[in-house]
């Protein structure tokens, strides 16, 4: 039944602001405790012939020393406090309600920002930016089927049903224009979200743009620069893209690995953390171990991998201005020429440190180039209701 709050057009009916469920992630219990011990003690380790070769996975050592480290030294109760201590809520429509971190500055009129994370990761990408960015009304939606989202039990769904999700429960935060910020996953759902309510998202922020802009192109009529960076990406695709056919096609598969294994999701997660990012101390052995263990405990190993199995289609261009941050060590950092094809660039931004988890590597330079997207804004209240 409608209430009074306001009409969210595409539903026909209102959107309260109730919780629809419980805002704060639970913690893990001591039976789960036990059963993830148990079985990295429990782990069969095999022939391996490529166990010390970084370029086949992560090295058989490095593996070991990990797993070690988080049967008898890590203590996630540690973490888990801390993230459980972040302001949560949980705002949007029944099912499709999102749990968010909402941080709300002191000034209620104060411009207001969504972090989108990716995968292999979780909202724990943007700890780093969080006090960074007090002055602002900062919203982090733990994506559908990823750590502390509301579970994932119906059909899967794509990175077009979650850019709704986001602007339903944006909407019923009370925020009616608002900058979006993201990349890898959460880029592509900004893409699609800037692009389908534009009266809401005043700019862009993106640290790129969605693996299949590429295919987009035609190479009769591309630049030089965008020519190249297609052949980048078509080598790095062959070199290194068989998670993204196996997670795409053989989703359930995948699930079973990682959901029964916890060797085996470290692993497949460690080997992302270390091999994207720009250098090789970004992630220490506890903050591996904190964001695998998010994956472990949530049961979400396998639901984060909808958007990949479920394909959307991306809008051929989006004229909000967009500020996009070049990130020199990610593995496929687009040329000028590429991004500004695709959207309204209004600054692009080159940095020679950080690689794929920018706002993790280089929360500074991250939150500068956020700001300038936040200055693109038009004045005025960002939260009206």
């Amino acid at each position: 039944m409608c209430t009074e709050w306001a009409l969210w057009p595409n539903l026909g009916c209102i959107i309260e602001r109730n919780l629809v469920f419980e805002p704060i992630p639970a913690p893990a219990d001591a039976p789960a405790r036990a059963d993830l011990i148990r079985r990295i003690h429990s782990t069969r380790r095999i022939p391996n012939p490529w166990a010390g070769d970084a370029a086949r996975g992560i090295p058989a050592v490095r593996l070991a020393e990990l797993l070690g480290e988080w049967a008898e030294g890590f203590d996630w109760s540690v973490p888990e406090e801390r993230i459980r201590a972040y302001p949560w809520e949980s705002a949007g429509v029944g099912t499709r309600a999102l749990r968010v971190i909402h941080q709300r500055a002191e000034n209620p009129d104060a411009s207001a920002v969504v972090l989108l994370h990716g995968w292999p990761d979780s909202v724990l990408r943007f700890e780093r930016v969080l006090p960074l960015l007090r002055d602002l009304n900062v919203v982090v939606p733990a994506l559908p089927g990823f750590p502390y989202a509301l579970p994932l039990t119906g059909e899967p769904i794509s990175t077009a049903d979650i850019a709704e999700m986001v602007a339903e429960a944006m909407f019923a935060l009370g925020y009616d224009r608002y900058v979006v910020s993201g990349g890898d996953v959460g880029g592509t759902v900004g893409e699609i979200l800037a692009a389908t309510h534009p009266e809401s998202v005043s700019a862009l922020h993106l640290t790129n743009l969605a693996a299949s802009r590429v295919a987009m192109i035609d190479p009769a009529h591309a630049h030089p620069e965008e020519r190249e960076f297609a052949a980048l990406a078509g080598r790095w695709r062959q070199a290194n893209g068989g998670f993204v056919a196996e997670q795409a096609t053989r989703p359930g598969t995948v699930t079973t690995m990682l959901g029964d294994s916890p060797a085996a999701l470290l692993a497949w997660i460690g080997e992302k953390l270390q091999g994207w990012a720009g250098s090789a101390d970004a992630f220490g052995a506890a903050d591996i171990l904190t964001w695998v263990s998010a994956y472990w405990f949530t049961e979400t190993a396998g639901t984060a991998l909808s958007t990949y199995a479920v394909p959307a289609a991306l809008p051929d261009r989006i004229e909000v201005p967009t500020v996009y941050s070049a990130f020199g060590r990610d593995f496929l950092s687009a040329p000028r020429e590429f991004v500004q094809r695709f959207v309204n660039l209004a600054v692009f931004s080159e940095h020679n440190d950080g690689g794929h988890f920018a706002a993790w590597e280089e929360p500074a330079a991250y939150v500068d180039d956020l700001r300038r997207a936040v200055r693109l804004s038009p004045a005025g209240p960002a939260a009206s209701r």
